[in-house]
């Protein structure tokens, strides 16, 4: 009998599967803490109730934190092809989350007067105890993110219920025994605990740490920003109208936050979800607009949905569930709040997808973008905030100005990539060779470059380690790093850490998949597709539109390949993978005489590409605002650097060059 063949589940099938773990897990979630907040709010009162949800607040502060250290956990262990690497990676994180949880539970118990007297908390004990639950918290976060990045949802799922129930169960208890306010902030506080020590992992054999330091720190501090916005935007509303509104008015918008919350809660399901499962795929399976559109439509139905249930909700069913003093008279009553707020929460949820799933396959400058955003809702809720109604309105407002200016380039981006995709098709435009050393690929940099004016200088001192480079000495290969720097360092520093260099083989048939530098002349002749064949026919008819010393450099090659003539270097191509399209680095100029000459001449040339899975980053091979504006701001930071001071010392350290 003939065996089936399973064919495996398509990206948005596995995103819609595991949201819908999640979201069960979610929805369990979220039971749990509305019926806590019932249970606090009808035992504690308006008052007693703003102040916990208000000192549980600090701990969520270090949400940021957390799933921080959750996100870019999965996304490295997502990455990671064998277990050993995936527990590696896991393990560094780890360390320095239980760093972090401590120093964050330190700082609490130090500044407990000062935060208690702010937030006008009458107990100093709240700040302390809910320190104990914020050394818990950190390291929490990377647990789960080992289990999300090893797609182990179900796990996942049960580690939010059980954090919930803890919660709901213990703050039960302790009231009845007396114990208040105190006794929710225990609950809160055990729950992380909790929840910390009863996720189980089995992790492979020790091995070195695949991520390094560099990398690590990137995509931490990107991670970082974003849930430091993400805080910003779900919690500082509370943090205010506990300031500026009376105790019984903070209450009542803590109700109103609770209850909104779980839209946001829900729609995390698809996000945590959608993140690992995008981060361990394809450049190619990511590319398909199904995929981001499965992702959004979840969360738009699921967020849609409860939001909806939210605003047809009577008045009376939120005072029977948390009290008369819940109740607010008038047009704008807790129905029409919860309203107002659930459509804020399912607009910035869409955000949060557009955002993360950028995250999840490079560095997103989309978090800096939010991080703007949360910085300005906290100017205008300290510029407006004469009633409850004006605090809500300006976080709808400033969500929907925040998705117009995350989804509009992202669209943008994405039809263009998915058209340059179509157009292209599947394509292997180089063939490996052999793998090199980046100081190999900076000789060859170098010898196509040298009698630039910028090293009229260095001509006669170092002509012979460019010409004759030695890569086993440290010292040579230093000199010709600075001596490359000395005119491009910017364009060199814009290539992704870790880019691998390899001899590679152009394939004649695949010539279309290779692509000029979008820059300058060659603008002019591409208009806008740069493809190197396109390029060259485009040449040949409009010679008119580019300038003559373009021209001549060109006309020059080619006479040197008429006259037998190699060109000196190597032409320095830049990409994703050998599968993907290629950008050409440095070498335009040569690959152009060539192709103009003849194809068949294409075997006179050396190529060598670098090729990185976060080439996107990288402005020359992706042109688009988010590139260009890291471009910018990498060439500011470069401004202090000075290649020929750096250079001159090396050479004063080994003068036998002089």
């Amino acid at each position: 009998m003939a065996t089936a063949i399973h064919k495996p589940k398509s990206l948005p099938a596995r995103i819609v599967t595991g949201s819908m773990v999640l979201l069960s897990g979610s929805g369990m979630q979220v039971a749990t803490n509305l019926v806590y907040n019932i249970v606090v709010a009808r035992f504690l009162g308006t008052r007693g109730f703003g102040q916990a949800t208000v000192v549980y607040t600090l701990l969520a502060l270090l949400t940021a934190v957390t799933l921080s250290f959750q996100i870019v956990s999965s996304k490295v262990v997502a990455q990671q092809s064998t277990p050993e690497g995936k527990a590696a990676a896991y393990r560094g994180f780890h360390h320095w989350a239980w760093g972090c949880g401590l120093f964050a539970a330190l700082i609490l118990f130090i500044f407990r007067d000062p935060i208690s007297s702010y937030l006008n908390l009458p107990d100093t004990v709240l700040v302390p105890l809910i320190a104990i639950g914020a050394a818990f918290y950190v390291p929490l976060g990377a647990r789960r993110g080992y289990i999300q990045g090893t797609y182990g949802f179900r796990g996942l799922a049960f580690s939010l219920v059980l954090e919930g129930s803890v919660r709901l169960g213990g703050a039960y208890l302790l009231i009845l025994a007396g114990f208040g306010v105190r006794g929710v902030i225990a609950a809160n506080a055990a729950s992380t605990a909790v929840a910390y020590l009863c996720i189980p992992l089995h992790l492979a054999p020790r091995v070195a740490n695949p991520l390094g330091f560099f990398d690590a720190f990137r995509e931490t501090r990107q991670a970082l920003v974003f849930y430091s916005g993400q805080f910003l935007i779900g919690n500082c509303g509370i943090v205010m109208v506990n300031h500026f509104f009376s105790a019984h008015l903070a209450g009542l918008y803590a109700a109103v936050a609770m209850v909104g919350r779980v839209i946001f809660t829900m729609t995390a399901a698809v996000v945590n979800t959608t993140f690992p499962l995008v981060a361990g795929t394809s450049a190619e399976n990511r590319r398909d607009l199904k995929v981001i559109a499965t992702s959004l439509l979840l969360v738009l139905s699921s967020g849609a949905g409860l939001a909806l249930a939210l605003c047809m909700a009577p008045s009376w069913v939120w005072t029977k569930l948390y009290g008369s003093e819940f109740q607010i008279a008038g047009r704008y009553n807790l129905s029409y709040l919860l309203a107002l707020y659930a459509l804020s929460l399912v607009i910035y949820s869409l955000c949060a997808v557009v955002i993360t799933f950028e995250m999840a396959h490079k560095i997103a400058n989309t978090s800096w973008v939010q991080l703007a955003c949360s910085a300005l809702l906290v100017a205008c809720i300290y510029r407006y905030h004469s009633s409850l109604l004006d605090v809500i309105l300006v976080q709808l407002v400033l969500m929907a100005v925040l998705f117009v200016v995350v989804a509009i380039p992202f669209l943008v981006n994405s039809l263009s990539d998915t058209r340059a995709a179509s157009l292209t098709g599947p394509c292997r435009p180089v063939t490996l060779i052999r793998r090199i050393s980046e100081d190999e690929v900076i000789a060859e940099f170098l010898k196509s470059d040298f009698e630039n004016p910028a090293f009229q200088d260095y001509r006669r001192t170092m002509h012979a380690i460019v010409s004759s480079p030695d890569f086993d000495d440290p010292g040579e290969n230093a000199k010709r790093r600075a001596l490359l720097f000395i005119r491009h360092l910017a364009l060199w520093r814009e290539l992704p850490e870790g880019t691998e260099w390899y001899e590679v083989e152009v394939n004649e048939r695949e010539l279309e998949s290779i692509r000029v530098f979008p820059r300058a002349q060659w603008r002019k002749l591409a208009r806008g597709n740069y493809s190197v064949t396109h390029v060259a026919r485009r040449l040949t008819t409009h010679r008119h539109i580019v300038d003559a010393p373009f021209l001549a450099k060109i006309d020059a090659i080619s006479d040197k390949l008429l006259r037998q003539e190699t060109p000196r270097g190597a032409v320095i191509l830049i990409g994703l993978s050998e599968n993907e399209p290629i950008t050409v680095l440095d070498g335009n100029h040569r690959l152009m005489a060539t192709l103009l000459a003849s194809p068949q001449t294409l075997g006179k040339l050396k190529f060598v590409c670098g090729l990185s899975p976060r080439m996107e980053e990288c402005c020359w091979y992706n042109t688009n605002l988010e590139t260009l504006f890291r471009y910018g701001k990498n060439k500011m930071a470069h401004t202090l650097r000075n290649p020929e001071a750096e250079l001159a010392r090396l050479l004063h350290e080994q003068p036998e060059l002089l």
